[in-house]
């Protein structure tokens, strides 16, 4: 391991900047100039690392961020972020003043929440988006008397600023599916007489952005797709362009042993040696977010697949080896070794779910390890980073 890596065990995630950026460039280029892009970064973006990836994306062509909640927007502005960025999820009315004082941009999801908002706007001017809920049943304005109301009270207010109006596909990556066609025409009835051309207009996810070039109006938000993920197993084969996974996660054997025919490995003895075995354990757990469900679930070591075996612990898990390997031997657990390669989406199956899931679930005990060119940008270790902070 590189000696300016600032982490001491032997699993980490790999996230290829590369990749984040090739994918951006290809929706750009998808849209033609015709649209913005908005970055979404919430929830760490994805579990890959929210500034580093944004800084990426925006270096690739996205005009703008998007994350779930407050901490979140200002997390970025205190690493040093500059561009704008939107709220999408629903912020507390007494967080306004916060919210100014750090330039973000919320979310307007009733005329009620921005009647409270004004009140507590006390300096400055509070820019938000406003939400429309055309069949998510989640957030948003389902009434035009309440859309037209609500534009007309921030019009008439010093302390209000509408800078866009978007809604949310439930069913955009189902390709059989016509309920985003009666979500569109929703949220265009919703829109009729509204014509303020400086407004960001948006209802395409990445899965809409992929699918329905007509349904953008003048911005995306680049979810899934930056992530190099497809938004579903069926939009894999109407792709307009490929997608590059960003993540893959590693480890290295630590330590090898020689199990003899009838021997047990890990809790409740489940699994039990047929032969004599060669056994190696590797210091990743479901701790990490490597789920206790991937039992018998396959890792690639020495360029070859090989199995879990036994229960998968909070730290670690063992694997079952084709012959003696060194301790220190690379283990690929998502990602491409050699000619063998487990995507993200081989361990949502295993999982049952989708592959949204697999990056938001590795914790923050798991270093990222930031990729441009094949060579080390940086490393960001939650855990070492919190601890230096707190001496401070």
């Amino acid at each position: 391991m590189n000696e300016n890596v600032s982490f001491y065990r032997d699993t980490w995630a790999e996230i290829n900047l590369d990749a984040i950026e090739y994918n951006v460039k290809s929706m750009v280029e998808h849209l033609g100039g015709e649209g913005t892009v908005i970055a979404v970064v919430k929830a760490n973006a994805y579990g890959h690392g929210d500034y580093e990836v944004a800084c990426a994306a925006l270096e690739a062509g996205a005009d703008m961020l998007a994350v779930a909640f407050v901490d979140e927007a200002i997390s970025l502005r205190e690493k040093g972020m500059k561009v704008p960025i939107l709220v999408l999820g629903a912020s507390r009315p007494e967080d306004v003043q916060v919210s100014i004082d750090y330039d973000i941009t919320l979310t307007a999801i009733s005329l009620e929440w921005v009647k409270k908002a004004e009140q507590f706007a006390k300096e400055g001017v509070l820019q938000f988006h406003i939400k429309l809920d055309t069949g998510m049943g989640r957030l948003g304005i389902t009434e035009k008397e309440e859309l037209d109301e609500l534009i007309q009270f921030a019009a008439d207010s010093s302390s209000l600023s509408v800078r866009g109006i978007f809604t949310h596909f439930a069913a955009a990556d189902e390709l059989e599916s016509d309920y985003t066609d009666c979500q569109f025409a929703a949220f265009k009835k919703l829109l009729g007489g509204i014509s303020n051309k400086e407004w960001l207009i948006h209802c395409a996810n990445s899965a809409a952005g992929l699918r329905f070039k007509d349904r953008i109006f003048n911005t995306v938000r680049l979810g899934i797709a930056m992530y190099g993920l497809s938004p579903s197993k069926e939009m894999n084969k109407e792709l307009p362009y490929s997608l590059q996974e960003a993540l893959s996660l590693h480890t290295k054997i630590v330590h090898v042993k020689k199990l003899p025919k009838g021997g047990k490995v890990s809790y409740g003895a489940t699994y039990t040696a047929q032969e004599d075995e060669w056994i190696g354990t590797l210091p990743v757990g479901y701790a990490d977010g490597w789920l206790r469900q991937l039992k018998e679930s396959e890792v690639i070591a020495g360029g070859k697949r090989v199995q879990i075996i036994g229960r998968i612990c909070m730290d670690q898990c063992m694997i079952r080896l084709p012959e003696k390997m060194p301790e220190g031997t690379k283990v690929t657990l998502i990602g491409r070794q050699a000619e063998e390669y487990i995507p993200i989406d081989e361990i949502a199956d295993r999982l049952e779910t989708i592959n949204y899931e697999i990056p938001c679930i590795l914790s923050a005990r798991v270093p990222r390890m930031f990729l441009r060119n094949k060579s080390i940008m940086e490393v960001r270790n939650p855990i070492i980073q919190s601890h230096s902070a707190s001496k401070g």
